[in-house]
Formats: C-alpha cells, structure tokens, sequence
C-alpha cells in the first residue's frame, strides 16, 4: 500500500507540475475524487486496527505493572514490535491523503482558469 499511493500521488505531482493532461482535467479530477476515497478508507480500516493494538499494549502493560505476571511481558513485546509498523503506516496514509486534498483543489484551479 506505501508504494501504490506514493506513486499514486507523485504520479498526480508530476501531471501538476508539467500543467498539462490529455484527457482532460474533469477527468482526472474524477479518477483523483475516486482515489482519494479508496485511501480514505484505507485510512479509516488502519486507524482502527491502530487505535486496537495501541489499547491491547496499553492493557498488556497495566497488567504487567499490576500483577508482575510474565504472561504480560510476552503479549507486550509483540504487541510493540507491531503497533510501531502500523503507527508509521496510519501516519503516511494521513499525511499523504491530506496532500491529495491539496492537489484535488490545484485540479479544481486548472479547471476553473480553462473556464
């Protein structure tokens, strides 16, 4: 998923910046609407799972400071190693999701100026 919407949006970057689109810009304003959507749940789907790991590390840590039992120490240590990835993922998706919102209003400007 990081590399299909980096590319996605340097893709979008780089028919901005050149300031020219074959098929129109309706078009692409209606391919990028349909994108940004399909990032958005994308970003709905990782928030969730995110904001899941970071309850059940946060639980597993409770339980390990409250009854010392080592049965927590073993959940947490994954539980860790994996809420980090999904930190990082959750982050990029918002990030860049967000500057699609920016390009989506460049689109709306080319379309407005050839009016």
């Amino acid at each position: 998923m990081k590399e299909r919407i980096l590319n996605y949006y340097n893709h979008i970057d780089g028919i901005l910046k050149s300031g020219e689109y074959e098929y129109g810009w309706e078009n692409l304003l209606e391919e990028h609407k349909t994108q940004i959507a399909y990032f958005q749940h994308e970003r709905l789907i990782h928030l969730i799972v995110t904001v899941l790991f970071a309850l059940a590390t946060f639980m597993a840590l409770i339980g390990l400071a409250c009854s010392s039992n080592l049965w927590f120490a073993a959940i947490l240590v994954p539980l860790i190693v994996l809420l980090i990835p999904y930190i990082g993922h959750y982050y990029l998706l918002e990030n860049t999701t967000q500057k699609m919102y920016d390009q989506y209003d460049e689109i709306l400007k080319k379309i407005r100026e050839e009016k």
